[in-house]
Parts: structure tokens; C-alpha cells; sequence
């Protein structure tokens, strides 16, 4: 059963230095992993832990309590995909171009720092921190499905319901998250071909 650390414990304050930044990244990378792949419920502060050889004293030192490190997984994952979502967008051409660099680019990104935790379902969270996952989560999808309606002004995409489009590319990348095998994984050009095929060559408009 996960510890609870002891209250001198939780009012230590944590280190800011390049090496702490370090092992918190690998902490958060860590447990997406093993929850995508056991649940939740099922992942423990001590396989995670052991997963990065340190100890579950160690863990708790970074994070007092499993909720308080998953909300931190949700909170790092929204932020990796904010970051992809705006450079796609920032970039020149047509809307069909700017959503192929945001799965490219989701791609690259998730097979060098490991995958995303779905932002979708967070039951085990507080009220509050399931409210800020939300309207997060709500503005990030109208980003998205800004991109999906500006190809329908431009023409690069053809008729369709951007909300349903959004949707659909959300749930491949959950699944792919879940179903990909973290050790030896697609490539980024096998994974992006295989939404290339399911989603955006039907959305494009033949030129």
C-alpha cells in the first residue's frame, strides 16, 4: 500500500537545481508509463519508485501522495501538448499542413520523452483539480479544432464536423499511448502514416 510521508517530510522544500529538474522529469515519465499500462488504481508509488531504482522515501519527496503525482503527470503532459499545438499553429501554410505537423510533431515528441497520460480521465482527482484539467483540456481541443476550421476556409480540408475530427484524433493518441509497447515502439513515420491513412487523407481535399 502506497506510504504517506511524515508531515517534516512533506514541509521540505525541494530543490530547484538542474539535477532535481532532471529527476522530477524522469519521475513524471515514469509514471505515465505505468499508468497508461496498469491503470491508475492499479500503479503504486513503489513500482514507480523501483522503476527509477529509488526509494519510495525518495519518491515522497518529490511527490507527498500518488494523487499529488498524477496531477502533476496531467499538468506535464497538457504542457507538452500546449507547446505542440501552438508551434503547429505558428507555423505557414494551410490548415491540412498545420494539423499534419501537430501529429508529426506529437509523434517525435512522445518517442523522445516517453508518452502523454490522457487528460480525459482523472476521476481520482480532487474537485478543483479536475475542474483546471478540464478547462485545459476544453481550450487545447478548441486549438485543435481551430486548425481543422481553418482548413475548411481554405479549402485544404474537405467538409466534415472539426468537433467529431478533434474527438477521433484524441482517442488514436490515447490508444497509441496504451497499446504501443514503450520499449521498441513504431517508428515516428509508421505511427504518423497509420493517422496519415485513418484521418488526414480522407479530411485533405485532392489538388
Amino acid at each position: 500500500m502506497d506510504q504517506v510521508i511524515n508531515a517534516a517530510e512533506r514541509a521540505k522544500p525541494l530543490s530547484t537545481s538542474r539535477k532535481a529538474s532532471k529527476r522530477r522529469d524522469a519521475i513524471l515519465r515514469a509514471a505515465i508509463e505505468i499508468i497508461n499500462a496498469k491503470s491508475y488504481a492499479l500503479a503504486t508509488m513503489s513500482e514507480i519508485a523501483a522503476s527509477l531504482d529509488l526509494r519510495d522515501a525518495t519518491l515522497y519527496y518529490y511527490y507527498p501522495s500518488k494523487q499529488a503525482l498524477v496531477y502533476a503527470c496531467h499538468v506535464h503532459s497538457l504542457e507538452r501538448f500546449e507547446r505542440l499545438v501552438d508551434a503547429a499553429d505558428a507555423t505557414d501554410g494551410d490548415g491540412a499542413s498545420r494539423l499534419r505537423r501537430f501529429v508529426r510533431d506529437f509523434f517525435e515528441e512522445s518517442q523522445a520523452n516517453g508518452p502523454q497520460l490522457y487528460f480525459g480521465e482523472h476521476s481520482y482527482l480532487n474537485d478543483d483539480q479536475r475542474v483546471a484539467i478540464d478547462a485545459w483540456a476544453e481550450r487545447l481541443t478548441i486549438k485543435v479544432q481551430a486548425m481543422i476550421e481553418t482548413g475548411l476556409d481554405d479549402g485544404s480540408i474537405g467538409p466534415c464536423e472539426p468537433e467529431l475530427v478533434v474527438q477521433l484524433l484524441l482517442g488514436m493518441f490515447i490508444w497509441l499511448a496504451k497499446w504501443v509497447p514503450v520499449k521498441g515502439p513504431p517508428s515516428v513515420d509508421r505511427m504518423t502514416a497509420a493517422v496519415e491513412a485513418c484521418v488526414l487523407r480522407g479530411l485533405a481535399v485532392a489538388r
